[in-house]
């Protein structure tokens, strides 16, 4: 592995690739431009993406799994599409990123991807294509994983605009979630009165067997075991998405007196 790889702590798959591959040289070249990293390990990096790109193209092709460096990688750029929604990079959004990723990887690790995503965030993205291919090597949990991340940072001044609302929107369709399970994770950072509702998506006539039965369905859907091959720190934060769950139920059963 390259040094790009290790900033990274974990090997790439698929995001070596496509319209992914092609954001990622170009990050790496921003970051030369901004003397972030030097020409030396700009050559090396550059020799390191080209041998690792000419040999998967040559390979017979198969469905590669995704792994930590690739979801990795797919948070920083879906996160700059949605930064960039409003016509403006906020500070406040930047530092929810720059954060998150400190909580998940630790300094020195997110201190590092954080500067390949400065670079990411000059970049054009055709959310379209970013998605369709993320959708192929990406189960469907980890997508909703993303979804939700997405949310906390649009949260994270306080107001999810319509701008950044219309973003994740468009994404979630492109990568194939459900109206149920967008507006049930939408439904976890807004304080509707029926967004318990909302949450475990049954409506607020459901009987009590209903409601007992759509939380067993959604705590099953939202585990974080069922994140697999995207590494120990992603599961670490799908908890509080599975938390959500768990609340949304509790507040329902003292609503209506369930036992």
């Amino acid at each position: 592995m390259g040094n790009f790889t290790k900033w990274l702590g974990a090997g790439l798959g698929f995001t070596f690739g496509g319209p992914i591959g092609a954001i990622i040289g170009f990050a790496i070249g921003s970051m030369l431009d901004s003397d972030v990293i030097s020409l030396k390990e700009y050559k090396e990096e550059q020799e390191d993406y080209t041998r690792k790109t000419t040999r998967q193209r040559t390979e017979r092709p198969r469905v590669k799994k995704a792994t930590a460096g690739d979801f990795e990688v797919s948070l920083l750029i879906l996160s700059s599409i949605v930064i960039k929604a409003d016509g403006k990079i906020d500070q406040v959004e930047l530092e929810y990123v720059r954060k998150h990723f400190i909580n998940l990887y630790g300094e020195q690790r997110a201190t590092r991807a954080f500067k390949l995503f400065n670079g990411i965030i000059k970049k054009d993205v055709s959310t379209r294509e970013v998605c369709i291919q993320i959708r192929e090597h990406m189960s469907h949990p980890s997508r909703l994983q993303l979804i939700h991340f997405l949310f906390g940072i649009a949260k994270a001044d306080g107001n999810v605009t319509a701008s950044e609302e219309e973003a994740i929107h468009k994404i979630s369709g492109y990568l194939y979630i459900s109206s149920g399970d967008y507006t049930s994770i939408k439904a976890m950072f807004y304080n509707e009165i029926d967004a318990s509702y909302k949450i475990l998506e049954i409506s607020k006539d459901a009987s009590h067997d209903e409601i007992k039965k759509a939380y067993r369905k959604m705590a099953k859907k939202y585990h974080p075991d069922r994140l697999q091959n995207i590494g120990e720190e992603h599961k670490k934060a799908a908890k509080e998405k599975f938390q959500s769950i768990q609340k949304a139920y509790e507040s329902i059963k003292a609503e209506k007196n369930i036992t």
